[in-house]
């Protein structure tokens, strides 16, 4: 009995042991990976101010083509400076030393300074560590440097709307645009007090340095690729004096998004500068257009997948039709008499899409634009996504209808379009399109961000004729032929749409749109452009199609595709 009990207080004491060694390599872990940041920020306070004052924020990162994470949105360190207005003598003669290394608005100091009644006021913020070491050098009584942290955006501009940024609204400061704000419960930290051991550990109970949810967000933005894209679309911007220019980048069978950007952008390091704050908006995800002609693939695809017509379909070209009283005319105005499904979509008839609509049936058309997710919203992981403007396909005029099938009448995000045309790249399901990819959580855990494929929408059969059509259009048709690659198949689809002014098409307006993907039976990459109101420049074919067929070489030989033929 007693060697029994004896062996019982042995397992007893060894599990407790065990327990407690445990319990202090939790901690331990705690304390030098999950709290890291905080305690090293206590250990490196060089000046007195409350620890709770101090910014605290996850980051979010690019992802490079070989995996590597880099910075996109960080914390930068620094100081803030103060001044002691009790203590300061010779407020003009503290300005003079002070101004030479710290810009200063002469009356906003002396204000502050001469306040007598208030033994704080900060003077400058955000100062680098050499010019903090240089202020602090100068031993001013009543002056004191504060350690200080803001948010930091290290490529400045590079993917500012997709990143988005941190502002004030009345005294919160969060997370105002883009992924900044779509994660804003990720990303932000708390800075607390300790709490009991056990129960930091076990229950989480009390004010605490941190929580579960936050990490760090990794996108699938490449910054190679979106400083490309970047640049492609300030050039198209500036030659041809666009409102602005926009693009994505995007793998049309994940939703995986490499690259979007817009022209004109911003400094995320700057934004106090920008004087509109309409600019911080994000029109690639929360603006809606008439996309015009790039439409006309879903349409093809829907009369093909009904078994209604083929590629090789015939119809009488008169270069006009009459709906509901109103003509509908080519962009030329020219009849070409007895041609083809292939011609009309290459040459980008209005007639051969009045044709389809007629032969499959307005409520058939219907059916399909919501199929390609037009009703809805693609719920892609940034703020603000707009709803497509679509109600014309349920009205019960054929005209709404016939405008709708060649992309007037209709109004859509372009990060919907992408997506409605992705199905025609990836075999005819909708994807998810989304920019983050994994968190890293302050606990130590990941979290991979995927989507599996969505519904089948069209037949696989179907994407794949829609598909040899599109390659036709830039082997033989597109620029006659010339932007043809001989060992890559790329299928593109050119649009050129009038814009609503007043309730009336403007005659001077344009919104010009190019989409494309490749290789085009195995696509790696789909390619998005567009640009509103270019001046000297009547059509999307004209505007867009070297920018595009650049990117596409470009990418080719950054990710070293294979030739597909």
């Amino acid at each position: 009995m007693s060697s029994s009990f004896s062996v019982s207080r042995i397992r007893f004491l060894s599990f407790l042991i065990l327990f407690v060694a445990g319990v202090i390599i939790i901690r331990l872990y705690i304390l030098q990976v999950t709290e890291n940041d905080t305690y090293l920020e206590k250990a490196d306070r060089q000046y007195a101010r409350s620890a709770t004052s101090i910014f605290n924020r996850s980051a979010i990162f690019f992802t490079s083509k070989t995996g590597e994470l880099v910075s996109g949105a960080t914390l930068k360190t620094g100081f803030t400076v103060a001044v002691n207005p009790q203590i300061l003598k010779n407020p003009e003669g503290v300005f003079e030393k002070l101004n030479p290394l710290v810009p200063l608005e002469k009356s906003d100091f002396l204000t502050k300074a001469t306040k007598q009644n208030d033994p704080y006021e900060e003077v400058a913020k955000r100062l680098d560590y050499t010019v903090g070491e240089q202020v602090d050098a100068l031993q001013i009584p009543g002056v004191r440097l504060y350690k200080d942290r803001w948010r930091y955006y290290p490529g400045n501009g590079l993917a500012a709307r997709t990143l988005g940024f941190l502002a004030f609204k009345g005294d919160e400061y969060a997370g105002r645009y883009g992924l900044e704000r779509f994660y804003e419960d990720t990303l932000k930290r708390g800075v607390g007090t300790e709490v009991n051991f056990f129960a930091q550990i076990f229950s989480n109970i009390g004010k605490k340095a941190g929580d579960a949810s936050e990490g760090d967000v990794v996108t699938s933005i490449e910054p190679t690729v979106q400083t490309y894209l970047e640049k492609t679309i300030d050039d198209v911007n500036k030659k041809y004096s666009s409102e602005y220019t926009g693009g994505i980048i995007v793998d049309p069978k994940t939703g995986v998004i490499y690259a979007m950007a817009l022209s004109p952008g911003f400094d995320l390091n700057n934004t106090k500068t920008e004087k509109d704050v309409s600019v911080f908006s994000n029109p690639l995800v929360e603006a809606v257009y008439e996309m015009g002609s790039i439409i006309k693939p879903l349409t093809v695809a829907a009369g093909i997948d009904t078994g209604t017509i083929t590629a090789n379909t015939t119809y009488y070209d008169n270069g006009f039709v009459i709906v509901n009283n109103k003509k509908i005319s080519n962009f030329d105005g020219k009849a070409r008499g007895v041609t083809t499904i292939q011609t009309a979509l290459s040459e980008s008839l209005n007639t051969g899409m009045a044709y389809i609509v007629g032969q499959i049936g307005n409520k058939t058309l219907e059916t399909y634009m919501y199929k390609f997710g037009l009703n809805e919203r693609t719920n892609i992981d940034l703020p603000n996504e707009a709803k497509n403007l679509v109600s014309n396909l349920e009205s019960p005029r054929d005209i709404e209808h016939v405008t709708a099938s060649f992309g007037q009448g209709i109004a859509l995000s372009p990060i919907s379009t992408v997506r409605a045309l992705s199905t025609l790249a990836n075999g005819g399901y909708l994807i998810h399109p989304h920019v983050a990819t994994k968190i890293n959580y302050k606990i130590g855990i990941s979290k991979d961000i995927s989507f599996a494929p969505g519904e089948q929408v069209i037949k696989k059969e179907t994407a794949e004729e829609v598909t040899r059509m599109m390659v036709r259009s830039v082997d033989e048709y597109l620029r006659g032929g010339k932007l043809k690659l001989p060992n890559y198949s790329v299928a593109v689809k050119t649009g050129t749409a009038q814009i609503a002014r007043n309730g009336k098409y403007s005659e001077d307006d344009f919104l010009h749109s190019f989409i494309g993907y490749f290789p085009a039976y195995n696509p790696r990459f789909l390619v998005f452009l567009y640009t509103v109101k270019p001046r000297g420049v009547r059509y999307g074919s004209e505007s867009l199609s070297e920018p595009f067929m650049d990117t596409v070489k470009f990418l080719v030989n950054y990710y070293e595709i294979p030739p597909d033929r």
